[in-house]
């Protein structure tokens, strides 16, 4: 006689509620998805620039599907297939595919989260491998010699050094620098505030300032205080500055310093970053003034700065003093 053969359960239980479930789940369009997982994302409070990018990128998507597709229509291969035609076809560097698949694949986890899609797309529709780019930074050299460019007996030029100070020496971002406001500028303590909707994180983030920043702020608050304005940095007739203003000065006067590098408010914080590690100050700390939710990034200009020390010690060695 036959054994009669075990019954067994295995992987995911399948309920009447679950076939009720699947019998309602309506068949939503790619483009309907994203509007309501769009509408999600402006509930977390995130920036527009972000809100503007996810647009920026599902777009991109969409030219490569030319049409709209169906829930039901989405596979892990068309997705797949999208990551080998940027990468292949279009010739993108890596980084840069992963900045567009950063974006898709939140919105397809969230898709299969909410029940709209059947397939987990987002695990295998993963990042590329990229080769770790060297940040670049400016040496205290090329620092020096571009604050030597700035003429301080005009306003512009003042505020401009004013403004480059206190970027290199707190090393907040362009956009958190410029939504400083006056009373957020403690200058006894030596400490600004940034406040919560000017930070990346959407966190308060309080950042140090040196005793000669700090100097230099007092006389440019002085100095502007006629403008009656909350916000810290000021064009010559009292409006808000712009990141494009800004960006256009520090690549001027790189220029004008003969360095043959890009200058610019990114690679600004950089250095002062690396400069931080170089002179002592340690990851831990500079995570905090940098406002990262990680060591990771941190830990990039650790590397740089321990790169630096090589470089001098090739050049200041007891051994090369002595045989050379």
């Amino acid at each position: 006689m036959l054994r009669e053969r075990t019954k067994m359960k295995k992987g995911k239980r399948f309920t009447d509620s679950t076939r009720v479930k699947k019998q309602n789940k309506i068949n939503l369009s790619l483009t309907e998805m994203y509007e309501r997982f769009l509408l999600f994302k402006k509930s977390e409070g995130l920036s527009k620039q972000t809100l503007f990018d996810y647009d920026v990128h599902f777009k991109y998507l969409l030219d490569f599907l030319e049409r709209d597709l169906m829930a039901d229509e989405m596979t892990t291969e068309i997705f797949l297939e999208y990551r080998n035609y940027m990468l292949n076809d279009l010739g993108l560097k890596a980084s840069t595919v992963n900045i567009r698949l950063r974006t898709i694949r939140a919105f397809l986890r969230y898709s299969y989260e909410e029940g709209w899609i059947d397939q987990p797309i987002h695990e295998k529709f993963k990042p590329v491998k990229a080769p770790q780019k060297e940040v670049d930074a400016l040496s205290p050299r090329e620092i020096k010699l571009l604050l030597s460019q700035i003429n301080d007996d005009y306003y512009a030029g003042f505020r401009d050094k004013v403004l480059f100070f206190t970027m290199l020496d707190s090393m907040a971002r362009i956009s958190e620098l410029l939504a400083i406001k006056r009373e957020n500028v403690d200058l006894r303590n030596g400490v600004i505030k940034l406040e919560a909707d000017g930070t990346k994180t959407k966190v308060d983030r309080f950042v140090p300032i040196s005793t000669r920043t700090s100097k230099l702020l007092q006389e440019y608050i002085n100095e502007t205080s006629d403008f009656e304005q909350e916000i810290l940095f000021l064009t010559y007739d009292g409006q808000v500055l712009s990141a494009n203003t800004v960006r256009k000065s520090l690549m001027d006067y790189g220029k004008a310093a003969g360095i043959n590098k890009q200058v610019s408010p990114h690679i600004w914080r950089h250095s002062g970053a690396i400069l931080y590690i170089m002179n002592g100050g340690d990851p831990f700390s500079l995570k905090s003034i940098l406002g990262h939710t990680t060591l990771h990034m941190t830990n990039h200009y650790v590397q740089m700065a321990n790169t630096d020390v090589k470089k001098r010690h090739n050049q200041f060695s007891a051994i090369k003093s002595l045989f050379e």
